[in-house]
């Protein structure tokens, strides 16, 4: 498998330097370098939104979801699908239109400025950067595991890490946002070949998509039915990740500066719809991967049964594509995560151009040598903060959409709550008070006050003369 890799890694490694420096934009004003000119078409939308949301979760932890949890999970994600779709189609173009009419620099800067108080902008930076940078870490740690699993005498765990990270920072420096948009599209669909292609093969191990779920349900019938075997699938998960997955295109920087630079509504709508298509045909062969660990590999742990799907149980060549698919996984979703938090900085900043470019060039480096620097700690509640991003960056999603839906200035009761929330919730994930109230979760008790919150503020607008 390594000649393979190698030959893979090569051509893979090159196309990269490539598309960076083709597509760079020579003029190096703000505009360009972080917004790309701010005039995205449809299909390179579609590409690079769906890179930068479908990471090496979607190859290491999708599978392995499926595996434990059933088949149950596929009713969550194809509603909160649905659900994203519908508001990134609905709110999504009055977002970008207000945005765009307000010379959109990054949503931090948009905050500061719809709400009049620079440190809205900063609550909202600083909640996406102790969610991302740890989510980073987690997907760089992720990959450094398997490539050290396949090629154990090559590189130790930080060598990889190190190497993965680097490529990440240059081609980013080089090219800017625009190369990250056509580095993730090519990593979209490497991403996309990989994931069919192996779950195809663990069909094959069956004869059929109906003989693999006979053999499913004659070794555990739970995990064809909900709540599934271990009771994951309850009233409250479906609503937390559903509401966590919906508003993903609002909360998180890097898929919300995609969606204000489309170069027209009906490139959105079409990016949106095909978002939506996208996300079930990338999904779906992960359920096919984890039912065949359900089979054959129900008792082992995750990075055992990953291991066995995605490098021994292949062709070398297949495996060799797989590791390929993992590392795209990963850097598509980490680079563009890296540059929209540059991005968030830059919108904060008041020096000149040419002063802010330089500044946030520097920080994008420090972002993904934090990022490097936590996967090689690899702490604990570091690896909490990961798991729970998406919530975690759901959290903003009152003091976000509030803000840039208002014709009126808010006031300052929804960034307060949202502080009290950021702050509960990380208390939560560090032990230091309790997850669950009873039977409740902490985070439906903080969705339902922040909900609270901004009624109570929609009402004191409206009434506002």
């Amino acid at each position: 498998m390594i000649t393979s890799f190698i030959i893979a890694g090569i051509i893979y490694v090159t196309i990269l330097i490539f598309l960076a420096r083709r597509t760079r934009l020579k003029e190096k004003t703000t505009s360009n370098y972080l917004l790309a000119g701010g005039n995205l078409g449809m299909l390179l939308g579609l590409f690079t939104t769906a890179a930068t949301i479908f990471s090496a979760f979607t190859v290491i932890g999708m599978p392995d979801f499926f595996r434990i949890h059933g088949i149950g999970s596929w009713i969550f994600l194809a509603v909160a699908d649905a659900m994203l779709v519908y508001l990134l189609i609905r709110v999504g173009m009055v977002i970008r239109s207000r945005a765009r009419s307000l010379d959109y620099q990054g949503m931090a800067g948009l905050l500061a400025n719809a709400y009049g108080y620079k440190f809205v902008g900063l609550i909202a930076f600083v909640g996406v950067v102790i969610f991302l940078v740890p989510y980073i870490s987690v997907q760089i740690k992720g990959v450094s595991t398997f490539l050290s699993a396949a090629f154990p005498e090559a590189l130790p765990h930080w060598g990889w890490k190190t190497i993965i990270v680097a490529i990440m920072i240059v081609y980013s420096e080089v090219g800017g946002l625009r190369a990250i948009m056509y580095n993730d599209t090519l990593q979209g669909i490497v991403l996309f070949i990989v994931i069919w292609v192996i779950g195809l093969n663990c069909i094959s191990e069956f004869g059929s998509v109906a003989g693999m779920f006979q053999r499913v349900e004659s070794l555990n019938a739970d995990l064809l039915s909900v709540p599934g075997p271990n009771g994951l699938f309850t009233v409250q998960f479906y609503v937390i990740s559903a509401i966590s997955i919906a508003i993903l295109p609002f909360t998180q920087p890097q898929i919300s500066t995609r969606i204000i630079i489309m170069k027209s509504n009906s490139a959105l709508r079409r990016m949106a719809i095909g978002l939506g298509v996208f996300a079930v045909l990338v999904i779906l062969p992960t359920m096919f991967m984890g039912m065949y660990g359900a089979i054959l590999y129900s008792d082992v742990p995750r990075d055992e049964f990953i291991g066995h799907v995605l490098l021994y149980d292949q062709a070398p060549a297949i495996a060799a594509l797989g590791l390929i698919g993992l590392i795209a996984a990963a850097i598509s979703t980490s680079d563009s995560q890296i540059f929209a938090l540059g991005t968030e900085l830059r919108s904060l900043l008041s020096s000149s151009d040419k002063e802010a470019l330089a500044t946030t060039r520097i920080f994008i480096a420090v972002f993904g040598i934090a990022a490097l620097v936590f996967s090689i700690l690899s702490i604990e509640h570091l690896v909490s903060l990961a798991l729970t991003s998406f919530s975690g960056t759901a959290l903003l999603a009152p003091l976000i959409l509030t803000g840039l839906l208002s014709k009126k200035k808010p006031g300052l009761l929804i960034p307060i709550a949202t502080i009290l929330a950021l702050v509960i919730f990380i208390l939560s994930l560090m032990n230091f008070i309790p997850g669950r109230f009873g039977t409740v979760d902490i985070r439906m008790i903080l969705f339902a006050s922040l909900a609270i919150v901004t009624g109570i503020e929609i009402i004191r607008l409206k009434t506002q003369p």
